[in-house]
């Protein structure tokens, strides 16, 4: 197996994001918390992942302070891995991969879980980019400024 190339020090914001969340085992275990997983024994059933990719995958994302361990709940020897603020910070990321799964993979009317408002119990709205006056951003509304790029030096493009 190849050895794995950091991207901690990309001057990409993207890249070094996938730097820590980047494989699909780490962001299922990171929407599992959002859904209230805390046990590793719950997250292995419900993933069908190996014992010792969990417990890796598990591992890494406490060191890259993604989620962190506690005392159990319920007062027994286990621990109960929970979502630091970092870790939470990733909802709208998780929220955006569903919508775009939702929109992309599914057939018209194809059951698939969703997700609800829990105060008014109805499905979220579709989320938007916004430019800071609030008009909403298309793919070709914004472009990426490179570093050392003077503000306004490129005709715009694509955000990549």
């Amino acid at each position: 197996m190849a050895k794995r190339i950091s991207l901690a020090e990309a001057d990409c914001p993207v890249a070094r994001a996938l730097d820590v969340i980047g494989d699909r085992w780490s962001l299922l275990i990171i929407r599992d918390a959002f859904d209230g997983v805390r046990r590793f024994s719950d997250f292995q059933s419900g993933l069908g992942i190996a014992k010792g990719m969990l417990a890796a995958r598990l591992r890494d994302l406490v060191e890259r302070g993604v989620l962190a361990t506690e005392p159990a709940s319920d007062g027994s020897v286990y621990r109960d891995y929970v979502l630091t603020e970092r870790g939470r910070g990733l909802f709208l990321v998780v929220v955006a991969l569903r919508q775009w799964g939702e929109g992309h993979l599914y057939q018209k009317g194809e059951h698939r879980s969703r997700l609800v408002d829990t105060a008014k119990n109805a499905p979220v709205a579709q989320l938007e980019l916004r430019s800071r006056d609030g008009h909403v951003l298309r793919w070709n509304d914004a472009r990426v400024q490179k570093v050392g790029e003077k503000s306004g030096a490129r005709k715009r493009k694509a955000a990549r």
